[in-house]
């Protein structure tokens, strides 16, 4: 009993960290789960290409959706591989555990509503320790595809929309854990967040990235040169999740031009597009 399924990575609108409601779109850039349901034993993870990564996120991925919605329990084997680097603030960890829950579900045979399947998930990640807000904002854009605006604490969707934005990224070789990120720094910017999220739900999605972008690479000293670099001609960017990548929104030459500035730093770029399609099985 075989499963698969894919989903893209994200990125950040407005960082759920500060006040609980989040903002983010879905980036082509993609992670792809394969599940082998198996009679008796473990359930054992891997993650192409880093063999000494931690597995938990996608192991509890598989058991809990096979203790929700299977009729007997099995064993498993889980792995994954991706295009999205880890730790680097494009939502990793939430496309890796939408992939996983709905090769899962695939394997088992089961149909799940796709914000229903996003909760597994995000559930996961919780119990995994992987996430402070549980990310259902990140994890809802990964699976619905467009742009999604949601009230994390309660796992609730707020709004969403199909956009088709050219987006560029950047990403240094860096990695920022999530679940290491300075909360309380963060929450400080609450009254900020308040006027991201208001933005957001108006629709302004480029302003609310630009506004989110200045503010929490000041709550996690971030630098704001490439935020600085991209404006006034992109439409929005900002510093992506807890970092330490950056997204910006645009005109694909205006994009093109901003990706010769931001390459001549360390890590990599990627000039790419939004996803409207979200997380896919088989």
């Amino acid at each position: 009993m075989d499963g698969r399924a894919s989903a893209p990575a994200a990125g950040t609108v407005l960082n759920a960290l500060a006040n609980g409601t989040g903002s983010a779109f879905a980036i082509d850039l993609e992670t792809t789960a394969d599940v082998t349901l198996e009679e008796g034993g473990a359930i054992t993870g891997e993650i192409d290409g880093a063999p000494d990564a931690d597995t938990t996120l996608i192991e509890r991925c598989v058991g809990l959706t096979i203790e929700e919605h299977a009729e007997r329990a099995w064993g498993a084997r889980v792995r994954t591989e991706s295009e999205v680097p880890l730790a680097a603030g494009l939502k990793s960890s939430s496309a890796a555990a939408n992939a996983t829950v709905l090769a899962t579900l695939d394997a088992l045979g089961v149909e799940l509503d796709g914000v229903e399947a996003c909760r597994l998930g995000v559930r996961a990640a919780r119990e995994a320790g992987v996430t402070v807000t549980g990310a259902f904002d990140d994890a809802s854009a990964s699976m619905l595809g467009g742009v999604t605006v949601t009230d994390n604490a309660a796992d609730e969707l707020l709004a969403h929309e199909t956009v088709e934005w050219d987006v560029l990224v950047w990403a240094p070789p860096e990695r920022a854990f999530s679940a290491d990120a300075d909360v309380a720094s963060c929450r400080r910017i609450a009254p900020i967040a308040d006027v991201i999220g208001e933005l957001a739900l108006q629709g302004r999605y480029g302003a609310a990235m630009s506004i989110n972008g200045f503010a929490f690479c000041g709550a996690l000293e971030f630098p704001t040169a490439p935020l600085l670099e991209a404006l006034p001609g992109v439409e929005g960017v900002s510093l992506s999740g807890t970092g330490p990548s950056y997204v910006a929104v645009g005109d694909r030459h205006v994009l093109a031009d901003l990706r010769s500035e931001w390459e001549t730093r360390d890590g990599t770029t990627w000039l790419t597009t939004t996803r409207t399609d979200g997380a896919q099985r088989g």
